[in-house]
């Protein structure tokens, strides 16, 4: 069973706890300057995680290191969060980010806060500019269906990490922009951006980089943790790893266990036709007591399958994709490196890694792709 702070947690203080936060603003919340009679969601979903306010620390001055000096401590299945802003590309390996959960970033003088709740396995990168106004983000140390919920420092308004909506305060309804970003491993990103930028271990925080407190957390058969207020969809396990595609008019999951087998999956979402490509290499980062031991759960790119005005179909060969219209090869990044669209990059759809209880929970109407 996975290990952690929140839980040495006392179920007896965990309950007072929600049940104090279900009466609303309470000494649970008193640490917050949050308008409390400002909120879309019932108090009673939301749950002490164990740690207080900024428990879990953010990292707001992170430091950043070449490919080269990463190659030290960084192992080639490891997982981390690729993010590509036009000429910047940045590396966030999962190892840092499951001991402080946001790191308050800037890319090309851009406000960006990258997220990652081990809970329900959910990277999301939030552009942090609303409203001409420019959020930092901390962990509340509260759950909502054991999610992540964060607070910004500006207003002290919460937000629920899985949807990117202000749920309670002054900017209540309010939801975040979220950028295209993408859980892979450290040799793909390595391969795709040599010259890349990297997260580094000086954090300024005492943490033991590099194993994962939480083992064994992402078993098929696990419970998730801390999950109250709602019946778990019964469509997929509740552990299930489902990658998701969310717009204004539809959502839908793609089971990892598809994915693998086939390796290319087409699909139109919300009108737009989109392709994800599996690709083997990427270990579990909940896995094994080393997160560069964890078993290979594989990753996933997300692209729209339209070129200028012509639609693509892919194919998954012994050897990369191809798409059948014109016969060019393609790499995992969506980059055609031979044929008639050599050069040519697809562009990128905005995609989320969830445990499929999590994502469910919030989207409930989601539809789940079959062949």
């Amino acid at each position: 069973m996975f290990r952690w702070i929140r839980v040495a947690v006392a179920s007896a203080s965990v309950v007072a706890s929600v049940s104090s936060l279900a009466a609303g603003p309470s000494e649970d919340a008193a640490e917050f300057g949050t308008d409390f009679t400002r909120h879309l969601v019932p108090y009673s979903e939301i749950l002490s995680g164990g740690p207080p306010k900024d428990g879990i620390p953010a990292i707001d001055e992170p430091r950043f290191v070449s490919v080269v000096e990463a190659d030290v401590w960084l192992k080639p299945r490891e997982p981390v969060v690729a993010v590509s802003f036009g000429p910047t590309a940045r590396a966030y390996p999962l190892q840092i980010l499951m001991f402080h959960e946001l790191v308050n970033d800037r890319i090309n003088d851009e406000p960006v806060t990258i997220s990652f709740c081990p809970l329900c396995n959910t990277a999301i990168v939030f552009k942090g500019r609303l409203g001409g106004r420019d959020l930092t983000f901390g962990t509340t140390g509260r759950l909502r269906y054991s999610n992540l919920v964060m607070y910004d420092r500006q207003t002290e308004t919460w937000w629920q990490q899985a949807t990117g909506e202000a749920i309670v305060g002054e900017l209540l309804g309010e939801r975040l922009e979220t950028a295209a970003s993408s859980i892979i491993s450290w040799e793909a990103f390595r391969s795709a951006y040599p010259t890349g930028e990297v997260l580094s271990r000086e954090t300024g925080h005492g943490r033991t980089y590099g194993r994962n407190p939480y083992v064994g957390y992402d078993d098929v058969d696990a419970t998730p943790f801390l999950f109250r207020g709602r019946d778990l969809d019964g469509r997929l396990s509740p552990m299930a790893r489902v990658v998701t595609v969310d717009t204004d008019s539809e959502a839908v999951a793609f089971p990892y266990d598809i994915l693998e087998r086939d390796r290319v999956v087409q699909d139109t979402v919300g009108g737009r036709p989109i392709v994800v490509f599996w690709q083997q290499g990427s270990a579990s980062a909940l896995d094994a007591p080393l997160v560069a031991d964890g078993r290979d759960v594989g990753m996933v790119q997300t692209f729209s399958r339209t070129v200028g005005d012509q639609e693509l179909t892919f194919h998954a060969g012994p050897d990369g994709f191809s798409d059948l219209d014109t016969k060019s090869t393609w790499s995992f990044h969506g980059v055609a490196l031979s044929g008639p669209l050599k050069g040519t990059a697809l562009t990128p759809v905005v995609h989320i890694n969830h445990f499929w209880f999590s994502w469910a929970a919030f989207r409930p109407e989601t539809r789940i792709y079959g062949p």
